[in-house]
C-alpha cells in the first residue's frame, strides 16, 4: 500500500503544481484574479489545472479502492500511467490543446479502469466472492 500511498501524494503534488503553473501564468499574462479569462495561453494553463481538478477527485478514491479490493500493486503502477498522463496533457494542452489526446487517454484510461475495477471488486467481495 506504500505505493498507492506514494502515487497518492504525488498526484496531489502534481496538481499543487499546475496551480503554481496558473499563479505564474496569471502574473505573465497580466490576467488578475478573480478573473479566469483574458489571454489565451493563461486559460490553456486554468484549463488544465480545472481539468486535473476533475479527475483526481475520481482518482484518489478509486485508486485506494482497487488497491483495497483487487490489487495494490497494480492500482499503484495504474496510478503511474494517470501521473505520466496528466504531464502530457499539461505540456500538450499549454502547447496546443489540439495535441492533448495522448495525455488525456493516458489519464482518464486508468482512472475509469480503477473505478471499474473498485466496483468488481467489492461486487465480488460483498457476492462471497
Amino acid at each position: 500500500m506504500e505505493y498507492v500511498a506514494l502515487v497518492s501524494v504525488l498526484a496531489l503534488m502534481q496538481y499543487v503544481a499546475f496551480g503554481a503553473a496558473v499563479a505564474g501564468a496569471r502574473g505573465r499574462y497580466g490576467v488578475k484574479a478573480p478573473a479566469v479569462a483574458g489571454h489565451e495561453i493563461f486559460e490553456r494553463y486554468f484549463r488544465v489545472q480545472q481539468n486535473t481538478l476533475e479527475l483526481v477527485v475520481v482518482l484518489l478514491p478509486s485508486l485506494w479502492l482497487f488497491a483495497r479490493y483487487v490489487d495494490a500493486h497494480w492500482a499503484a503502477l495504474l496510478g503511474a500511467v494517470y501521473l505520466l498522463g496528466r504531464m502530457l496533457y499539461f505540456l500538450g494542452y499549454v502547447r496546443d490543446p489540439g495535441k492533448r489526446e495522448l495525455g488525456f487517454a493516458l489519464s482518464l484510461g486508468p482512472v475509469l479502469v480503477l473505478l471499474v475495477g473498485a466496483l468488481i471488486g467489492a461486487g465480488a467481495r460483498l457476492a462471497g466472492g
